[in-house]
């Protein structure tokens, strides 16, 4: 099973594939993070963001999707662009048949390291002894982004 997990954004978009054998430890495919030029207007940012979900979703053919759920900040233009980002990239699945779940960051905190208040830097550790990492230094989002895949995983059967 495939699984590309996001974590969403217009600015700063994480994006990893894992496949999950039967048996055995899962493996990263793909990992990045895509970031826009903050200089283009909104609406060709987020074009970049379904552009490139779909490239990514017809290159790896994933089985399913998992999102991170929206945090919803103090910022609410952020937040409602944050929303549209998600909205281009649940489009995007499905209208590829591609089942899309979803996951808010305290459950990702839980699957990952078995305790919800976690830091960033507890979650990372973790995905490092859960999976092999990337070679090259990474953004968080595409860490996150890896976290979400795996705690999709951790609630799935294959």
């Amino acid at each position: 099973m495939k699984i590309l997990g996001i974590d969403p954004g217009y600015d700063r978009l994480g994006m990893a594939i894992i496949e999950k054998p039967k048996i055995g430890k899962e493996t990263l495919l793909y990992s990045d993070c895509l970031q826009t030029n903050s200089k283009d207007s909104i609406y060709t940012r987020l074009n970049q963001v379904g552009t490139e979900t779909g490239k990514i979703l017809d290159r790896f053919k994933p089985d399913a999707i998992a999102l991170e759920t929206l945090f919803i900040t103090k910022n609410q233009k952020t937040a409602m662009r944050v929303a549209e980002a998600r909205g281009i990239i649940i489009y995007e699945a499905t209208r590829r048949n591609v089942s899309v779940f979803e996951y808010a960051p305290m459950q990702v905190k839980m699957a990952i390291t078995s305790d919800g208040t976690s830091s960033k830097d507890r979650i990372f550790k973790m995905l490092g002894l859960l999976i092999i990492l990337p070679t090259k230094k990474a953004l968080d989002d595409e860490y996150d982004a890896i976290a979400v895949a795996l705690t999709h995983s951790a609630h799935v059967k294959n």
